[in-house]
């Protein structure tokens, strides 16, 4: 495979090459699991539910409690308790995480009052839906 410069001359490349560099793409990102605030404790074990930015703005005035939640320019991670997911088909445009783990560096942009960092999942899940025009697991019509 030839590689072409801006002066139009080439470098040739081999395919263990580019495959090189690609795993040593991949092995820089080390995932990380959010933190907890100082002075906050997680009883229930940590996951988290990563929304894109977009969404961020969107979901927080639907949601009567709000945990820790961290962001960057991409995501959105609220932290939930662990299996939170569990009978649970969260919209496409949602990743949940199991572990909190995250590979990206996001800042804490909200910390409730008390010492818990859940927001509460079916509420989340709900407001998730909504934003996303996706019709909740228990509405869907069941097929014959």
């Amino acid at each position: 495979m030839a590689v072409s410069g801006a002066s139009g001359g080439g470098q040739v490349l081999s395919l263990d090459s580019l495959v090189r560099f690609r795993r040593g793409m991949r092995s820089a990102a080390v995932p990380r699991r959010l933190p907890v605030p100082d002075g906050m404790t997680a009883p229930l074990g940590c996951d988290a539910v990563a929304v894109p930015a977009r969404f961020g703005p969107l979901v927080l005035p639907r949601l009567p409690r709000v945990g820790c939640v961290y962001a960057d320019d991409v995501h959105w991670w609220w932290i939930v308790p662990s299996d939170s997911d569990y009978a649970l088909e969260w919209p496409a445009a949602v990743r949940y995480t199991t572990g909190a783990m995250v590979l990206d560096t996001p800042r804490l942009i909200h910390r409730p009052d008390g010492t818990v960092p859940y927001t509460p999942p079916i509420p989340l899940y709900l407001a998730l839906c909504r934003v996303t025009g996706t019709t909740p697991t228990w509405s869907r019509q069941i097929s014959a």
